[in-house]
C-alpha cells in the first residue's frame, strides 16, 4: 500500500510558545518494528503541558513532535511486527507494552528535520514504534478512547500498584486533572473513604464530587487547607497523591500522613525546585515515592480497562468535557492552564 506523503501536525519549535501548525513531510518507508497509524483522535495531557513550558529544563531536541495518547487505525506494518495488523483499532500509548521497540521516526517540515520519539499524537498520520501501541476491539469509542493511553490507566495504575489503597483508607488527591478523576474512579472501586479531591477550580472540583470524591477543596479559597484535611480524617491520612509537582503541595502531603502513610509524587516539579524534608520518619513506617504511569501494563491493563468501559463500569465519557480541531490546539492548551476546561480535551484529527 502507498503511504500517505505528509501530515498535519502541531510541532514544538521553541519552548514557551505556541505550537505551529502546519504539513509535515513523513517518512516514504518504515523501519523494522515500526508501525504506520491513522490517528483520529488524541488527548492533552498535563505532561504535553510540561514540555512546552521547560519543566524539565531545556530541550535538545527542537523541534518535535509532541502528544502522547491517543486512538488510531493501523495503515500498514514494518517488517518485524506481529501483534498488530493492518486495519486494527488501536490506542496509543507513551508506556512500553509488547511488541518491539523500533527506531525513533525522522519527519521534516519546510526542508528541515522534526523529530519525534517512540509515540506521537498530535499529528494526523505517526511512525509509531510497535510496543507503543495496544490493539482493541474495534467498537470501542474512539472519541474516549485516547484516555486508556495514559489518563485512565495511570490514574488506575498509581492507586492499584503505587499507593496499593485498601478498603477503608483515607486519600487526599490533589489535582483534580484527567488523570486526578481517574484516581477519585479507582479509589472509590478500591472501598477507600474518605476520598477528598483538592483543586484550585471549581469546574474539576465539581467533576470530581461527580466521580466519587466525598469531599472536595478549593486550594486557591480555602485558608487553611492542613486544618481543613485534618479535620476531616481526624488526623489519621493513609494517602496522599500530588498531581501538581508543587514541592509546597508535597511536603503538606509528608506532613499529613500518619506513621505508615504513603505519599504519591505523580506530578513533576520545574528542575529547579527542590522539596526539603526531615527523613527520621522514613525509617519508622512513612512511604515517599515517586510514579512513573502507575507502573501500568499497556497489553494487560488497556484490554482490562476497555472491558470495564463496554460494560458501564468506568464513568469515562464526562471526563471528556471539550472536543476541538488540532488547528485549536493552542486555544486548547490556554483553557487548560487557565481551569476554563475541566476535564480531559480532546483533539480530533481529520485529514
Amino acid at each position: 500500500m502507498k503511504l500517505p506523503l505528509h501530515s498535519k501536525a502541531a510541532i514544538l519549535t521553541e519552548q514557551k510558545k505556541p505550537l505551529i501548525v502546519g504539513d509535515i513531510d513523513l517518512p516514504k518507508t518504515l523501519a523494522y518494528g515500526q508501525v504506520f497509524v491513522k490517528v483520529h483522535y488524541s488527548g492533552i495531557c498535563g505532561s504535553q503541558i510540561g514540555e512546552i513550558d521547560g519543566v524539565k529544563g531545556e530541550d535538545k531536541y527542537l523541534p518535535h513532535l509532541l502528544g502522547h495518547e491517543g486512538s488510531g487505525t493501523v495503515i500498514k506494518i514494518g517488517d518485524g511486527v506481529k501483534t498488530v495488523k493492518e486495519g486494527d483499532t488501536v490506542i496509543l500509548h507513551w508506556r512500553r507494552g509488547e511488541g518491539i521497540e523500533s527506531p525513533t521516526p525522522l519527519y521534516s517540515f519546510k526542508g528541515s528535520q522534526v523529530n519525534a520519539g517512540w509515540v506521537t499524537t498530535f499529528n494526523n498520520y505517526s511512525v509509531v514504534s510497535e510496543n507503543r501501541i495496544t490493539r482493541v476491539d474495534n467498537d470501542l469509542d474512539l472519541v474516549t478512547a485516547p484516555l486508556l493511553g495514559c489518563a485512565l490507566t495511570t490514574g488506575f495504575g498509581v492507586i492499584q500498584n503505587d499507593a496499593k489503597l485498601n478498603i477503608g483508607e483515607s486519600i487526599v488527591i490533589f489535582g483534580s486533572g484527567g488523570i486526578g478523576l481517574s484516581m477519585i474512579q479507582a479509589a472509590k472501586l478500591r472501598g477507600a473513604y474518605p476520598i477528598i479531591a483538592i483543586d484550585q477550580f471549581d469546574g474539576r472540583l465539581s467533576l470530581a464530587k461527580d466521580h466519587g470524591a466525598d469531599f472536595i477543596i478549593n486550594s486557591s479559597s480555602e485558608v487553611d487547607i492542613k486544618t481543613t484535611i485534618s479535620s476531616l480524617i481526624k488526623n489519621n491520612l493513609d494517602v496522599f497523591i500530588d498531581n501538581t509537582g508543587v514541592p509546597e503541595i508535597m511536603q503538606l502531603g509528608y506532613e499529613l500522613i500518619n506513621k505508615f502513610g504513603r505519599l504519591i509524587l505523580v506530578g513533576v516539579p520545574r528542575y529547579d525546585k527542590k522539596l526539603t524534608i526531615h527523613t527520621l520518619p522514613l525509617h519508622f513506617g512513612k512511604v515517599i515515592s515517586g510514579s512513573e504511569g502507575g507502573a501500568c501494563s499497556p497489553a494487560l491493563d488497556i484490554p482490562k480497562f476497555s472491558n470495564l468501559i463496554k460494560f458501564n463500569q468506568l464513568n469515562i465519557k464526562s471526563q471528556v468535557t471539550k472536543i476541538c480541531n488540532l488547528i485549536d490546539i493552542n486555544d486548547a492548551i490556554s483553557d487548560m492552564k487557565s481551569g476554563k476546561a475541566n476535564g480531559r480535551i480532546i483533539i480530533e484529527l481529520n485529514d
